[in-house]
């Protein structure tokens, strides 16, 4: 049978029989005692907190652990009766990081690629790939350059490539993550359609539940400590466990969030100012006419659709990207010097005090082999006390939930996890200003609360924020101001 015939055999049965999964050189495991079976054509919405293991459940699902080099694995788990990893041409995964699943320069060449791998038709690749853009609403050409497009988009393309393919098992890890809000729900109702006409098994990995309930027809929530804590229909799972799901850092529907006091500073000389800004790279400008300041303890938010410039503006403001036109200057004290006013032209240390950035991608800034050594190492090339900066990035790990994985590698945490320890590294260094591109992406309930609880302490403490986002819950608790891209 052809690969191009397996993939419309409908959907796959997953099975997982006391599985567990501990990662090489760590000491704890990242799943264990878990015992599942999702019927084919099922639609599971897989919930648990940051660190729960369920990035690494999908990962087992899609047969991408590696081997004994990589990590221990216990019990089975199997895809139509039998390990994931002879059953690819069954399973299409998106991953957390968009970034990591880009292949190929081009757009449409992306998007064939799994096809090609197994063996489609040449004559079915290509209708395949523009409907496959098109029900992501990717509305690009196909020799488009993807090092060009935005997080968002790179999800989409990502998304594109696994609905091509028509698998029988479609596995996604917080596929909505870095989209605006109309891409979310096309998002959604594109794997959809793609599991009404296929028949495929879907599970998804999402903190927000509130988007998949309504499409979904099982909710499993993970314990941190091992098996399963919920299992069973959205509606009455929800219902039956919602204090204790809330209690573990479940977004469920309905959520009031707790106030977080502000003292809202009045505004005053702007620490930066883009007069007739314009950003974006040599080759092409992305957003311009762009005119604002950002004051000290204040917060400003940054949204706006996928691909209109938010983490391009973000780097911008930097100091990590020169402007396309226009100009963005300093105040004269907040400058190395009253000659030297604009961040592209700051060395790094002097960066380091003044503007700190949090990549969208956290993998991008992880620079030793610990979390806590990735805490320690810009006070470090500050020559700050070392007793003073200790006794700080205890308190962060506390108050961030990291305290437990202070000796692990950073690469080897989940992506919430990832995230967090991403804000830390620059809080640290209370630099007057801190550049934020999706400060909230991947985070539990109870996570979230007290990231924006932080860096709602830092702002009143006198520092400017400037967050890209699509997450209204943080703009409407913390953001003094709004720099809307269209």
């Amino acid at each position: 049978m052809s690969a191009d015939a397996a993939t419309h055999l409908g959907g796959a049965r997953t099975t997982a029989q006391r599985w567990g999964w501990q990662h090489a050189g760590q000491q704890g495991w990242a799943v264990k005692d878990l015992d599942l079976d999702i019927e084919p054509g099922q639609r599971v919405l897989l919930l648990g907190p940051s660190g729960s293991g369920k990035s690494t459940v999908l990962h087992g699902l899609a047969g991408l652990l590696g081997g004994a080099d990589e990590g221990h694995q216990s019990g089975r788990i199997l895809v139509d009766g039998a390990p994931p990893a002879g059953r690819r041409d069954r399973i299409g995964m998106v991953l957390q990081d968009p970034d990591s699943q880009v292949i190929l320069s081009r757009v449409g060449d992306d998007v064939a690629f799994g096809m090609e791998n197994f063996a489609v038709p040449r004559s079915a690749i290509w209708p395949r790939v523009a409907a496959a853009l098109r029900a992501v609403g990717l509305d690009l050409p196909v020799q488009q350059d993807t090092s060009t497009l935005s997080g968002g988009q790179k999800q989409r393309l990502a998304l594109a490539g696994v609905l091509a393919m028509k698998p029988g098992l479609i596995l996604l890890d917080e596929p909505t993550a870095n989209l605006d809000a109309a891409g979310v729900l096309e998002v959604r109702d594109a794997v959809t359609a793609a599991a009404d006409a296929t028949g495929a098994t879907v599970v998804v990995v999402e903190h927000r539940t509130g988007i998949w309930l309504p499409v979904v027809d099982r909710v499993i929530v993970l314990c941190p400590e091992g098996g399963i804590v919920a299992d069973g229909p959205p509606a009455q799972t929800i219902a039956r466990q919602r204090e204790h799901l809330v209690r573990s850092g479940i977004w469920v529907p309905d959520d009031i969030l707790p106030a977080i006091p502000r003292h809202r500073p009045a505004m005053g000389v702007p620490l930066l100012t883009a007069s007739g800004l314009t950003v974006g790279y040599p080759s092409a400008a992305i957003r311009g006419g762009l005119d604002f300041g950002i004051d000290a303890g204040r917060v400003t938010a940054v949204t706006g659709p996928n691909g209109t410039g938010k983490s391009t503006l973000a780097l911008t403001l930097g100091g990590l990207l020169p402007p396309h036109s226009g100009r963005l200057e300093a105040r004269a004290d907040f400058a190395p010097s009253p000659t030297n006013r604009e961040p592209i032209r700051w060395r790094s240390k002097q960066l380091l005090t003044r503007i700190a950035t949090v990549f969208q991608d956290p993998e991008h800034q992880f620079l030793t082999g610990t979390v806590r050594d990735e805490i320690l190492l810009g006070p470090k090339a500050l020559d700050r006390d070392r007793a003073a900066i200790t006794g700080q990035a205890d308190d962060l790990l506390d108050r961030l939930r990291l305290t437990h994985l202070a000796d692990r590698n950073p690469y080897t945490l989940s992506g919430g996890e990832k995230r967090r320890l991403s804000v830390a590294t620059v809080l640290i260094t209370r630099p007057g200003l801190i550049v934020l591109d999706e400060p909230t992406f991947g985070q539990d309930r109870c996570t979230w609360v007290e990231l924006v609880r932080l860096l709602s302490e830092i702002a009143d403490s006198g520092t400017a924020i400037v967050a890209a986002t699509h997450d209204e819950d943080f703009v409407e608790l913390l953001a003094d101001e709004r720099i809307e891209l269209r």
